[in-house]
């Protein structure tokens, strides 16, 4: 009787385990999370996805093509219109040089169209390559766009004069979860900072340290 048991329970953790190796039950990151707090973004170890992008210029451009050139410092924010976002690029000048002697290069993404970004450069002068991502693949492809409440959606646009233009098929806005990702060159994900606070963001020198040990 117990030999019996024994080989049910196997048999039985054997398929559990087929089913959940099946595609069916593999975590799919590419959805967009209700909230900030739910984001499930790409770890170390994992490969960037493939995506479309486009410059400031309207031009498209592939990030596999940006990020086969050198290791790459590949950071999310919100838009040109969120001053947390604004402070981290700016402080970002403070270790450019030293990125650059370790062979970086910096990529900036977020969700706003390529005239946005246009106007954007041109007020801030930003020294970092700023790209679209209005179509938010490359937002899905790492996992960390979430669904902006409709209520949150409203109070930006009358109070700050916002629109949140990134949606996805669902009507309602989406943004990125700030991220900050660096990469090889062949795309594998080295280190990893996400956080939903929004006002939270990874300081310039800690960002340097982990460029330089991720080599």
């Amino acid at each position: 009787m117990l030999y019996h048991l024994k080989i049910r329970l196997g048999g039985l953790l054997l398929l559990l385990a087929a089913l959940v190796s099946m595609p069916s039950f593999a975590l799919d990151r590419t959805l967009i999370a209700n909230d900030a707090n739910n984001v499930m973004p790409l770890l170390v170890g994992h490969s960037a996805p493939n995506t479309t992008l486009q410059t400031a210029d309207g031009a498209p451009v592939s990030l596999k093509a940006l990020t086969m050139q050198k290791p790459t410092v590949l950071i999310f924010y919100r838009g040109g219109w969120c001053p947390y976002c604004n402070r981290q690029l700016a402080g970002l000048k403070d270790i450019e040089s030293s990125l650059d002697e370790l062979g970086y290069q910096i990529l900036a993404i977020s969700p706003e169209t390529p005239a946005q970004l246009q106007a954007q450069k041109l007020q801030s002068k930003f020294t970092v390559q700023l790209l679209s991502d209005s179509k938010l693949n490359t937002i899905r492809g790492f996992g960390i766009g979430y669904y902006v409440a409709d209520e949150t959606t409203a109070k930006y646009k009358t109070k700050k004069g916002v629109e949140l233009n990134a949606s996805d098929s669902s009507g309602h806005a989406v943004l990125p979860a700030p991220a900050v990702f660096i990469l090889d060159e062949q795309g594998i994900i080295k280190f990893s900072y996400v956080n939903p606070n929004y006002k939270q963001r990874l300081a310039p020198e800690l960002l340097y340290q982990a460029a330089k040990y991720s080599l």
